[in-house]
Parts: C-alpha cells; sequence; structure tokens
C-alpha cells in the first residue's frame, strides 16, 4: 500500500527543486480538499496531487509524459496515472473523470495561491482575504508564469464559478499547511 510518506520520499528521489516539492505539497492539499467536496477518497486524490509533477524536473519538456514510468509500480489506479498524465495536456477537452478534471484546475491555481503567501510581509497562510486573491488575479505583472486562462478553463470545467474555486483552493492550503505543520513541514 502506497503512504503518503513514501510517495513524498519518491518524489523527492526525483524532484530536487524545494519550491517543486513545496508546489505538488500544495496541489496535494487542493485535491484533497475537493476530495472532501465531492466525497471522493481524501488520501488517493492527496496523493495523486503530491505526485503530479514527478517527472518535470528530468523532462521538463516532455511532463507529464514521463510519469507514468516512475509510477508504475506503485499501486496507484488508473485513474489517478490518466490524470497525472492529463494535468499537462493544456489543449485537451476529452478529460472524462473528475479527479482529472480536478487535478487541471487546482495546479495553476495552487501555485498562484502559494504566490500570494510568498508576497505577504509574515508569508503567512491565516486569513487569505479573496479580494486580495482577486485583486492579485486581474494584475498580470504579478505571478505573470502563472496562466490565468488555465485557472479559469479549470474552474469551469469542474463546473464552479472562479470566486468558489478560488475559495475551495484557499481553504485547501491553509488546512493542508496546518497538517503539514505538524508533520515537521511547511508551504513556505
Amino acid at each position: 500500500m502506497l503512504t503518503r510518506n513514501s510517495a513524498l520520499e519518491l518524489l523527492k528521489e526525483h524532484v530536487t527543486s524545494e519550491s517543486l516539492i513545496k508546489h505538488c505539497m500544495a496541489v496535494e492539499g487542493s485535491m484533497r480538499a475537493y476530495a472532501l467536496l465531492y466525497d471522493e477518497d481524501v488520501d488517493l486524490w492527496g496523493l495523486t496531487g503530491l505526485l503530479h509533477d514527478i517527472d518535470f524536473d528530468k523532462h521538463p519538456e516532455e511532463h507529464p509524459m514521463h510519469a507514468r514510468k516512475y509510477l508504475s509500480d506503485l499501486d496507484l489506479p488508473e485513474t489517478s496515472l490518466t490524470a497525472i498524465e492529463e494535468h499537462g495536456k493544456l489543449d485537451l477537452k476529452t478529460r472524462d473523470t473528475l479527479i482529472s478534471k480536478t487535478l487541471f484546475a487546482v495546479d495553476s491555481l495552487s501555485s498562484f495561491i502559494l504566490a500570494y503567501v510568498h508576497v505577504r510581509p509574515d508569508k503567512s497562510f491565516d486569513g487569505i482575504p479573496l479580494k486580495s486573491i482577486k485583486k492579485k488575479f486581474k494584475d498580470k505583472a504579478f505571478a505573470r508564469a502563472v496562466n490565468r486562462d488555465l485557472i479559469l478553463q479549470g474552474a469551469e470545467d469542474i463546473g464552479v464559478n472562479l470566486d468558489t474555486h478560488m475559495e475551495n483552493v484557499i481553504q485547501g492550503i491553509v488546512e493542508w499547511e496546518t497538517e503539514l505543520n505538524k508533520m515537521g513541514f511547511s508551504l513556505v
């Protein structure tokens, strides 16, 4: 049985960038939050989020098409493996599972929320106001590498409005940061 600790160790074997590991953990928290909302397997969805960028360091130009070879010996279900492969296909209109749509939807927004926390004077996850996130979202100079169109498409794909999607991801990341702190980790 794949545990979170063994999944994190596997991720660290293939990903050397601390910021990418933290991004993966933020996506993990976002996926866990949505799994709760959708009454899905929270641990499985979290592991899918945690491992979604496992091949990025070694294959940035072909990411995520090499992820399956790193994950093939694990007991992840096909739906998780497919979601991981599909999250990097920007023009894909055939995502047909909820886990696949959700992973795509939370990936870029999780990066955006982390970027926001990093510019806060205290780098705190406490009381992240939706109003401030929306203001930064409109500021194209802020976190310019984060594609706003992908965030909008992701929210549409899972059938929620942008404000609700932002609130869900904020809540997921904030709650996961609290849990990570108990394990000796932090997203900042």
